[in-house]
């Protein structure tokens, strides 16, 4: 049984100050695989100060410099690549394929950012004025569990870019995992307490990172109720802040949309990491016209998905992060059901076979309207709704009905109709025809999902502050 007890502060492993433990079990089987010890106040405090002590040194770095510290955390990386792919697949329950790709990512921002290191990112002239963009101080990082080492690398590659140093709280869900990140930055020799992480829970750990006077920026990827929380603490001491948050994206298929490459797309985009994924398409908007055909065509996609053991190269549908989650999936089915809409596919409970993990049934619900609850909240797992409208007003209406604004998607076959659907869709980012992965452009949400922006410069830039010298 693995065990991750200590938390990494200062540049050294430390014995945790905090003493409650959670029990790690894999999602796919319930098997019991570790144990992690929580940090608390006390932990988070010294990870604070171990970063605050480090900042003026690191802040002053040269650009060559912070280069070869991040080709250095890539390579450990890439050294230890085989064990992150191989636990994350045992304590997240990803797939093998999500896991390669997401660990594979983590390790490239760190070259991305490496790239960004340029002078003329840094400073600019204006006439008489030198404007220069300088670290904001020391950066608080919170990541979730749905791909732990991708967001704590991208997080960590731009603020260490931008001359910050980190504080890391990584989902407590994600200790094991953790551990490992742990060891690939020590061996990228890092001076002390550049950047330190400790496992613990939002309320402990979490709460002392954000409310510290010590800590100048946030970045946080969760959910809206926490990220709303954060935002509130930030005011006391005027903290910069990142919030990527929820989302309740739609995907809109045109009525000229060719079903055998829409279809695909649109569960490609719903069932994104089984659907634990914030820029999930969990609202598949379809036209009235066309609704029988689409349904055939969705049901027999989702049955033709494989669902199965993590580590089967073939397997498409990983099981839920906890026990817990899959509660929470199942009840959101529950109510689905309850508010009249129709099970297309899938359903309530496990898959036969597979009762000893946490697998939820693909779940697609036709006869859905955008007022029910399984339209309007994020329910995290492979549960999407079919809405259908009558033009593209409509589609776009109903689209734009939502707290949310993190992501979009739009099918056709007139591409420059589809684009213009695209631009009128109230999101951060729209994917029109193709599932594109691009971490140089600018990630982030409208309204209730998110504040900023992540990914390339704009990433960068989340960690500076711009300065103005006037001289003759």
């Amino acid at each position: 049984m693995k065990i991750a007890n200590q938390h990494f502060i200062g540049g050294q492993f430390v014995e945790s100050h905090g003493r409650e433990t959670i029990d790690v079990h894999n999602p796919a089987t319930g098997e019991l695989i570790g144990r992690a010890v929580l940090g608390d106040e006390t932990d988070a405090e010294r990870a604070i100060a171990a970063a605050h002590a480090a900042f003026p040194a690191w802040s002053k770095t040269t650009l060559e410099e912070r280069r070869m510290y991040l080709q250095r955390i890539a390579d450990a990386m890439a050294e230890r690549m085989d064990e992150l792919i191989a636990i994350t697949v045992e304590e997240y329950g990803a797939t093998v394929g999500f896991a390669g790709m997401f660990n594979q990512q983590a390790r490239d921002f760190m070259l991305l950012a490496r790239n960004l290191l340029k002078p003329q990112n840094f400073e600019e002239k204006n006439g008489n004025a030198t404007i220069t963009k300088v670290p904001v101080g020391v950066a608080a990082l919170l990541t979730p569990w749905n791909g732990s080492a991708w967001f704590v690398a991208g997080k960590t590659a731009s603020a260490l870019a931008a001359g910050c140093t980190v504080v890391v709280k990584p989902s407590q869900m994600s200790a094991l995992q953790s551990r490992l990140l742990m060891e690939c930055f020590d061996k990228a020799g890092l001076p002390a307490g550049v950047v330190n992480i400790v496992n613990g829970a939002g309320a402990t750990v979490g709460n002392t990172f954000t409310r510290s006077s010590l800590v100048q920026k946030i970045s946080f990827t969760g959910s809206t109720t926490v990220g709303k929380q954060i935002h509130r603490d930030a005011i006391d001491t005027m903290k910069r802040v990142t919030l990527e948050l929820g989302g309740k994206s739609p995907t809109v298929i045109l009525d000229d949309a060719d079903l055998t490459k829409a279809v695909p797309f649109a569960l490609t985009a719903g069932l994104l990491n089984t659907g634990q994924a914030c820029v999930a398409g969990t609202r598949i908007l379809v036209p009235e016209s066309r609704l029988e055909e689409a349904k055939a065509a969705l049901k027999a996609g989702v049955e033709a998905l494989k669902l199965g053991s993590p580590t089967d190269p073939t397997t498409t549908i990983q099981p839920m992060v906890s026990k817990g989650h899959y509660e929470r999936v199942q009840s959101y089915i529950r109510k689905g059901i309850e508010e009249g809409a129709e099970i297309l596919v899938g359903g309530e409970g496990k898959p036969e076979g597979y009762e000893a993990g946490n697998y939820v049934k693909p779940t697609i619900f036709t006869g859905v309207t955008n007022d029910m609850t399984i339209a309007r909240e994020e329910i995290f797992g492979p549960v999407l709704s079919v809405i259908t409208y009558r033009d593209d007003e409509e589609a776009l209406k109903i689209a734009n009905d939502t707290e949310y604004g993190l992501h979009g998607y739009v099918y056709g076959e007139d591409l420059d109709r589809a684009r213009g659907i695209a631009h009128q869709i109230q999101a951060g980012r729209v994917m029109v025809n193709e599932f594109v992965d691009d971490p140089t452009s600018p990630f982030g949400g409208f309204k209730m999902s998110g504040i900023g922006r992540e990914f390339g410069v704009h990433g960068l830039n989340a960690y500076l502050e711009t300065r103005t010298v006037f001289a003759a």
